[in-house]
């Protein structure tokens, strides 16, 4: 699965993963490969990406994420 993080000045991350899990508006969401085509919104909070090199950690403040055909882009 694809995963683009991108900001207003930089991309943070653009890489194949296995997992993604976000701080949505209502709560904690994880995406993996294979997961239904989604649009929702970000809050302030910890983006946990997981590949095959271990885990990372993205601090953001907001934004939105888009889920269509195991490609994730995230705009924060």
């Amino acid at each position: 699965m694809q995963l683009e993080i991108i900001t207003a000045d930089k991309t943070l991350f653009s890489g194949e993963i296995e997992a993604v899990t976000l701080p949505g508006a209502t709560g904690k969401f994880q995406i993996l490969k294979g997961h239904a085509a989604l649009i929702s919104s970000l809050e302030k909070g910890m983006i946990v990406v997981k590949d095959k090199e271990g885990k990372q950690e993205f601090e953001v403040n907001g934004g939105v994420v888009e889920v269509l055909n195991n490609k994730v882009i995230v705009l924060a």
